[in-house]
């Protein structure tokens, strides 16, 4: 396959090809360059999309395809437990049409990230590369664990651990059933029935977890609003945290020295907002969200300031899929450049994954994931909001 366009945005640098050629076999990326100075061999199928300009595909570090926002509060218990796989299958198609090749599912329940990720592997379905977390590792009683119900029904969320060992054992039990990531809730959070920034897990059960998952080679993702537990988990060794709502100036400063990635969700909150109340959000969730909101967005321009690196993590599924390059205008609008914004959805993600040089660049020897927009995305960054056309591994996803 060999794809031209009008322009190529080299997402590392900044600079554009104008005219470039891309050639793509058995999926993966041969060749880049401009169209005048390489030959495209004899039968190869063409796309030329004049006027657009080409992109790697994006990356989303937070998602969760088995949610709907749609259903908030109790509302998602009238459904059988089957349903919420067919409602993943769905939101995959809708995220990888939106020009996200590639998510990391960080928390889902009944193994419906690693089933769906399966179905498309096999091609019974459509959607993006997914690393599949599974389900989320909690203390008891924390955030990921089942707080909605009483004493009575006697629910705890299969991804709870109390204390090093069974930290430990939990993330073997993870791997063992095809998660390829670990995500843990170190802190409180918004939808659950607890304070949003309280520390839930201990420093050495963090570090029990990372030693553990790294020595498997997988990342840990850590959600965490607090400051308490934002340390924590940058002492504990995570690899990335997640949302850092509340961080202070010692955990930004911890987080630059470590190198250690922030996944930022700035966006979602307008939904929840101003659609919570009608999907059935509960009026405490609500309150959270409102008071952290704002906090958030300005403490990630501090960290973006501060030298912390980015991740592009939007927490899909608390908004709809297929949404997701919202997000892009709310971090430019709080100090990040369109370029870094870019970049923390391509070559920061893939680094992030473990993934460099197989996804989120345009180069040879990477998965052959193209997006193509309108217009020139460092000038305007709500251009990504309308993909235009989208190839996964050398198969086209969305013609113009």
């Amino acid at each position: 396959m060999a794809v031209s366009a009008e322009r190529l945005l080299d997402v590392r640098t900044g600079k554009y090809i104008e005219r470039p050629l891309v050639l793509i076999t058995d999926g993966k990326i041969t060749a880049v360059g401009s169209l005048a100075s390489m030959t495209i061999p004899a039968g190869t199928p063409t796309i030329d999309l004049p006027g657009l300009t080409l992109m790697p595909g994006l990356i989303d570090m937070h998602v969760h395809l088995d949610s709907s926002p749609i259903y908030g509060g109790f509302s998602g218990l009238s459904y059988t437990d089957g349903f919420w796989t067919v409602v993943a299958v769905r939101n995959a198609e809708l995220t990888v049409k939106a020009g996200f090749t590639t998510v990391r599912n960080v928390g889902s329940d009944r193994w419906n990230d690693v089933a769906v990720a399966q179905a498309i592997d096999a091609g019974f379905a459509v959607g993006p590369r997914i690393v599949p977390a599974a389900y989320a590792m909690s203390a008891t009683g924390g955030h990921c664990d089942s707080t909605y119900l009483p004493p009575s029904a006697n629910v705890t969320a299969a991804g709870v651990a109390d204390g090093p060992d069974e930290a430990r054992k939990k993330v073997r039990w993870l791997k063992k059933y095809g998660a390829k990531a670990i995500k843990i809730c170190a802190t409180g959070g918004v939808f659950s029935n607890d304070a949003v920034g309280v520390q839930q897990m201990t420093v050495e059960e963090i570090r029990a977890v990372t030693s553990e998952a790294h020595m498997a080679e997988m990342k840990v993702a850590s959600h965490a609003h607090g400051p308490e537990g934002i340390r924590a988990s940058i002492e504990g060794g995570v690899d990335t945290v997640e949302h850092a709502s509340l961080v202070d100036d010692e955990g930004i400063r911890m987080a630059a020295k470590a190198g250690t990635y922030f996944g930022m969700d700035i966006y979602n909150t307008e939904y929840t907002q101003s659609e919570g109340p009608k999907n059935g959000v509960r009026e405490s969730e609500l309150k959270k969200d409102r008071d952290i909101a704002e906090a958030q967005r300005q403490n990630f321009c501090k960290a973006v300031k501060g030298g912390v690196k980015q991740i592009y993590s939007t927490d899909a599924g608390i908004y709809p899929h297929g949404d997701n390059a919202k997000q892009f205008k709310v971090m430019v609008r709080y100090c990040a450049t369109p370029l870094q914004a870019i970049q923390s959805a391509t070559i920061n993600a893939a680094d992030a994954l473990g993934q460099s040089g197989e996804v989120g660049e345009v180069k040879p020897g990477a998965w052959g994931d193209l997006i193509a927009v309108q217009g020139d995305p460092l000038a305007d960054v709500t251009v990504l909001e309308k993909v235009k056309f989208v190839m996964k591994g050398g198969q086209v996803v969305v013609r113009p």
